[in-house]
């Protein structure tokens, strides 16, 4: 039949054409202002993952068979899984008590309210029932009777009511960034090691955002683009193991090439990503230097970092005018051809003194919510503030720092011009924070290569990535892209441990470390031995390694986490995190695993070059 000779059907076919083009024009007619005209199909979603996963939470019961009762617990974290995107990016705290670690909780507000909270989470429920030893019922009826209340009680008071676009696309990019940083890592199923079939869960939901979005897509091809990338990511993660799988391969070709999708469909949807937030949302590669956004590092409504700035701040940084005695600078326990440590097992304050900890790097501090290792210090300018007035190091009150300023012409007028003539202690501290926090490049032979920049990683330095993201379990603590304890997706929090760290070297015959860490200034037992994660960027440079400088090489660290850290050698920890059980890595891949971690060496460092300020 031609339609030459029948002009009525013609006439339907186009009204046919016309109406889709007019229901992706009205779909793509919201404004970054309006709510979502998905909300509702997304909001049906989440109550289905929900009501899914409370369904089989309610069939596990401990007066049935433990095999019966495992079925019903993985259908349901399934559901959650499947959940967790939605959960993570709309109800945030609530995702972060469903899922939590098997660890004790502390919240302190004051000495006089403090509290110790009993984790009711998937992972506690999962460590009872796969438990070798086997468990005490009353233990999971705990857990269980949480969830059994706190998933309907979530659905009950969503807030899934208002949302824009450009929060569904930010939901979207936070559960890929979380996949990639925490979901193959074995963070969250350290026992069960299904971290990939979990991914896949994650993944689905996408894809099922994304396909609610449909109608919203100018561009058919940008579409399809999503579901071909979100179809070859599922498959390569149905095709391997957890110990084998090929993680910089995962991350490499699937996670950067979905941030540049996120991209493409903020301008293809015509809406600009929230830029209030941790994350730079224009960042296209999980290891680029701009992936953060470094102004929520720093200080609110603080100046911007700029050359001068910096230069400025790297003035103050080696002055040692600036000290009581006027012989120690923040350079004196911070040398840059050390990755900014000063390679003495502790480091040495006034009159050489022995300071109480080894001096940790500061590059990528910028990329921590707390400083010191006991977390005393809320920011770089905090942590300033402290250094002036320890006894031990600057011996200054910051009246004092000041007045030393003004008295140096030159920064007089560095002030005048950077700082609009204000020489405080305020800008002062600004300036040298502003130095530190230059200290990023992400340019390493790891980042250059993750950026497309080289093809020039080994087989064992791959390999040495895909254990320290898998097997050996070091990414469960050390998040990329920075390697250091602060949590993504949303990277608002920056992790302390209880590793059961020594205060010998002797993996025979260790003593346990009497430094409390975190017990002051509240007298929390469960607390003590608590130190921050820090980075292990330009790890190879920092030795002697841990709080107390105890290890002299990466060998003997690895042995450690190796061997189950103090618990595992036999050292009573009664609140170490660290799982006690060995890794069993073999000679081999803990030698790769060395050899990884030196990849990430900043090249200032490798062509000992005379600073480390990245490029702007």
């Amino acid at each position: 039949m031609s339609f030459r000779k029948h002009p009525f059907f013609l006439l339907i076919l186009l009204t046919i054409i016309s109406c889709k083009k007019e229901e992706k024009l009205l779909a793509l007619a919201t404004s970054d202002d309006d709510v979502s005209m998905f909300n509702d199909a997304i909001r049906n979603h989440y109550f289905k993952t929900l009501d899914s996963a409370a369904f089989y939470i309610q069939k596990v019961d401990t007066l049935k068979l433990l095999e019966e009762n495992k079925a019903n617990f993985l259908k349901s974290r399934e559901w959650y899984k499947r959940a967790e995107p939605m959960l993570m990016a709309y109800d945030n705290e609530n995702y972060l008590s469903m899922n939590a670690p098997n660890l004790l909780k502390v919240e302190i507000d004051d000495y006089q309210d403090i509290k110790v909270i009993k984790p009711k989470s998937y992972q506690v429920l999962v460590e009872l029932l796969y438990a070798e030893e086997g468990f005490e019922n009353k233990d999971v009826e705990y857990v269980i009777e949480y969830l059994k209340v706190r998933i309907p009680y979530i659905r009950k008071n969503h807030i899934l009511i208002r949302q824009r676009d450009r929060h569904h696309l930010k939901m979207v990019r936070d559960a890929i960034v979380n996949v990639a940083t925490k979901g193959i890592t074995g963070f969250d199923s350290p026992m069960l090691a299904n971290s990939l079939n979990e991914a896949i869960y994650n993944y689905e939901t996408i894809q099922e955002i994304l396909g609610i979005y449909e109608p919203a897509f100018a561009s058919n091809e940008l579409y399809q683009s999503w579901i071909d990338e979100i179809k070859k990511t599922i498959s390569d993660l149905r095709a391997g193991d957890f110990d084998s799988f090929d993680r910089y391969a995962f991350i490499k070709n699937h996670t950067n090439r979905q941030l540049e999708l996120i991209n493409k469909t903020a301008e293809d949807w015509n809406i600009e990503l929230n830029t209030s937030r941790p994350l730079n949302p224009t960042a296209t590669n999980l290891f680029d230097k701009d992936f953060f956004n470094i102004k929520l590092f720093s200080v609110p409504r603080s100046p911007e970092i700029t050359d001068e700035r910096i230069e400025l701040g790297r003035m103050l940084f080696n002055d040692e005018s600036l000290s009581s005695t006027g012989n120690i600078s923040c350079a004196t326990c911070h040398h840059k051809e050390k990755a900014f440590t000063d390679g003495l097992k502790k480091a040495r304050g006034i009159a050489n003194v022995e300071l109480q900890r080894n001096t940790p790097t500061l590059t990528y501090a910028v990329y921590q919510k707390t400083m010191f290792y006991d977390g005393r210090a809320t920011g770089l300018e905090d942590q300033i503030v402290n250094v002036v007035n320890d006894k031990n190091e600057f011996h200054m009150d910051l009246d004092k720092l000041e007045h030393r300023i003004k008295e140096n012409p030159l920064y007089v007028q560095q002030f005048d011009s950077l700082y609009n003539g204000k020489i405080n202690n305020r800008n002062a501290r600004h300036a040298i924070a502003t130095y530190i926090r230059s200290l990023a490049p992400f340019d390493s032979k790891f980042d250059k290569n993750m950026q497309g920049h080289e093809d020039t990683l080994t087989e064992e330095e791959i390999l040495g990535f895909n254990l320290f993201m898998g097997k050996a379990a070091c990414a469960t603590c050390h998040f990329p892209p920075a390697f250091n304890g602060t949590v993504p997706p949303k990277y608002m929090e920056t992790e302390f441990e209880n590793l059961g760290v020594p205060q010998n070297a002797s993996f025979e015959h260790p003593i346990l470390d009497k430094d409390p860490g975190q017990y002051y200034p509240y007298k929390v037992e469960e607390k003590r031995n608590f130190f921050k994660t820090s980075t292990v960027r330009n790890v190879e440079l920092t030795a002697p390694y841990m709080h107390n400088g105890v290890y002299k090489t990466l060998e003997e660290v690895v042995n450690f986490y190796n061997v189950g850290g103090g618990q595992g050698m036999g050292l009573d920890v009664p609140y170490q995190t660290l799982p006690p059980d060995s890794l069993h890595l073999t000679e081999k891949e803990s030698k790769a695993l060395i050899v990884f971690m030196k990849t990430l060496t900043d090249t200032a460092f490798e062509n000992k070059s005379d600073g480390l300020v990245a490029e702007r």
